[in-house]
């Protein structure tokens, strides 16, 4: 067995990135692969496993689960098992969706490298959290778990064989991350970033959604939206905005556009 790597004095990090990131595995089938995903996070420093609706109960106690652990049986005992993927995902400021297929709608597509370096100036300050999001073993992700999230991340994998075992996708992420707080925190380590005081926070994804349905709704009370034929219009205005990375004070203007667009309408 190989022995848990983590970041230490010889190795500095990104402040928040491995106690900010939450991996998330959406209606598992088998007890081993998450078994095996808490082991793929334990040795790449990282322990915030979450696990939407299991097909087994109390996976994280089931017996094939733990030996698969091998280990990272601390990963495993704590993992988070919640109802539905709003729930994983509460608190999270960015996330990103693995996805094998291409999809029609959704958010803009990343590659793991990409994502990973995306993803250290989000957790840098260690008050904004990430997630990311895995499907299960034979269906994926469902369009509206992946529209719910910010990114697509697809794993470039050998086009003629390139189904990945769940446990090994989350590998992947879990060292590209890895490498990526770890290459930030030795260049704050010779030389400390300069932190942006008007930076704006990103917004919470509950926040985000809430603002989707109060749009939805304003769009329908104007005529713009019909709903009994709404022509993919949510899912592109979701693309758009996911693209921009909304901020708290950006979530706010757009429901407060939405709160006066419902209030002219009813008038």
């Amino acid at each position: 067995m190989t022995d848990t790597v983590r970041p230490g004095d010889d190795e500095p990090a990104v402040a928040g990135g491995f106690t900010s990131t939450r991996f998330v595995l959406v209606e598992p089938s088998h007890p081993g692969n998450v078994g095996s995903a808490a082991r793929a996070l334990k040795t790449m420093g990282f322990a915030r496993l979450v696990v939407v609706r299991p097909k087994v109960a109390h996976v994280h106690e089931d017996p094939e689960a733990c030996a698969m652990a091998s280990g990272a049986d601390d990963v495993l005992a704590n993992t988070h098992i919640v109802d539905s993927l709003e729930d994983a995902l509460s608190g999270v400021h960015w996330s990103l969706a693995l996805s094998a297929r291409p999809r029609e709608y959704g958010p803009p597509v990343l590659t793991p490298r990409t994502a990973a370096e995306r993803a250290v100036p989000i957790v840098a300050g260690g008050q904004q959290e990430i997630a990311l999001v895995f499907g299960n073993e034979r269906v994926g992700l469902s369009n509206a778990d992946v529209e719910r999230c910010s990114g697509i991340v697809h794993i470039p994998a050998n086009p003629a064989y390139s189904s990945l075992n769940l446990a090994q996708a989350v590998q992947v992420l879990a060292y590209e991350l890895r490498m990526a707080f770890q290459a930030q925190g030795h260049a704050q380590h010779a030389s400390p970033a300069i932190v942006d005081p008007d930076a704006s926070p990103l917004a919470a994804s509950e926040d985000v959604e809430r603002m989707f349905v109060h749009l939805e709704n304003a769009l329908v009370s104007i005529d713009f939206l019909d709903p009994a034929n709404p022509k993919k219009l949510m899912p592109r205005l979701r693309r758009l905005f996911a693209r921009t990375g909304l901020s708290r004070e950006e979530v706010h203007i757009l429901r407060g556009i939405a709160k006066h667009i419902l209030l002219k309408a009813h008038r």
